[in-house]
This record gives structure tokens, C-alpha cells and sequence, in this order.
């Protein structure tokens, strides 16, 4: 009962409107500026660097938040269920009709509380990879790609790993959808000219 409780609360943590409260003290709207995704590398370019900033700083942190409660409550399995729950209410959060942002920053926040040596790993891709692509959504997929296989190789309980890996495809699925706002909004912006 405590740790059913403990995993909605970690939810409720994800949903938390970090890029909406930030960059709505600046008079923007990343849902609607932009690609439209509201995350940290949106509110950047729509709100400025700090703002920016300041978006990944707390995303970050209630991923990291929600995983410290599941670990102080249960150990390392309710920790990755926890982070797994402020990743999903961070992707699909209830308040705001299961629109959210990708989860990479929250994702992020989980590994460094749960993993912090998948994180070392990460860092290691990402860096091998920008030397090679440089393109930051391939980055971000490289590193999310390397979480489960270092937990994999942590040695994780099956249950643990199977969680991870589905946290992961989460974030990968919501990136690969999240191609198409800018596609959109770039063709419709074309459409309107051509009928102006």
C-alpha cells in the first residue's frame, strides 16, 4: 500500500510544469512556441539560455526527487519505479491531457540517483557519438540507449532491467513522435504563405 502510494506521488512529481512555469514568467508558451515541445531546448531558443537553464535544472530534479523518495521508502527497486513513474508523468502527465515533454532531463535525474555509473557511461557515448553525428537528438538517444545495457551489466534483477528498458523505450518513443511538430508546424507555416 505505501509503495502503491509512494509510485503515484513520484508521478505526480513528474508532472510537475517546470518549462511552462519558467518560461511563462517570460511570456512564452513553449506548448505552442517553437517546436512546441515543453522541455529544456525549447524554452532556450523561445526563452533565452537561463531559462533554458533553469527548465533542465528542475527537470532534473524531480526525477531525481521521485527516485530518492522510492529508494528511502524501498530500496532500489521502488527507486526505479518511481523514476519510472516521474518519467511517464513527465511524457504523459494527466494535468495537461497526457501532453508532456520527452522525459530525457527527468530520465537524466532518475539514472544519477539510481545508476550514477550508466551516467559515466553515457557521458562516454554522448561524447563519442557528437564526435561522430553532433546532431543533439541523436545525442540523447545514444545516452539513453546505454542505460540499460550498463544495468544490464550492473548486474540488475530481470524485474529491474525490464522496468529500465521500458523506461527507456518511452523516452525513445516520445522523441521519435516529437519529430513531427516541427515537420507540422513548418509545413503549415509554408501552406499559410502559399495562400497569402
Amino acid at each position: 500500500m505505501v509503495a502503491s502510494i509512494v509510485v503515484v506521488v513520484a508521478y505526480l512529481l513528474g508532472t510537475f510544469p517546470t518549462a511552462l512555469l519558467v518560461a511563462g514568467r517570460r511570456g512564452v508558451d513553449p506548448t505552442t512556441a517553437g517546436s512546441g515541445n515543453p522541455g529544456a531546448t525549447n524554452v532556450m531558443r523561445t526563452a533565452g539560455k537561463a531559462a533554458g537553464a533553469l527548465t533542465l535544472v528542475g527537470d532534473v530534479a524531480k526525477g531525481a526527487a521521485a527516485a530518492g523518495l522510492g529508494w528511502a521508502v524501498g530500496g532500489r527497486a521502488l527507486a526505479i519505479l518511481c523514476g519510472t513513474a516521474a518519467i511517464v508523468g513527465h511524457v504523459a502527465p494527466v494535468t495537461r491531457r497526457f501532453r508532456g515533454g520527452k522525459g530525457v532531463a527527468t530520465g537524466f535525474g532518475v539514472t544519477v540517483t539510481i545508476l550514477p555509473v550508466a551516467v559515466v557511461a553515457a557521458a562516454v557515448w554522448f561524447y563519442v557519438v557528437r564526435g561522430v553525428v553532433g546532431r543533439p537528438t541523436v545525442l540523447s538517444e545514444a545516452g539513453i540507449v546505454t542505460l540499460p545495457v550498463v544495468a544490464a551489466v550492473m548486474g540488475v534483477t530481470a524485474g529491474e532491467l525490464a522496468v529500465l528498458t521500458l523506461c527507456a523505450a518511452v523516452i525513445l518513443l516520445r522523441i521519435w513522435t516529437g519529430r513531427e511538430r516541427p515537420e507540422q508546424a513548418t509545413w503549415q507555416a509554408a501552406a499559410s504563405a502559399a495562400d497569402s
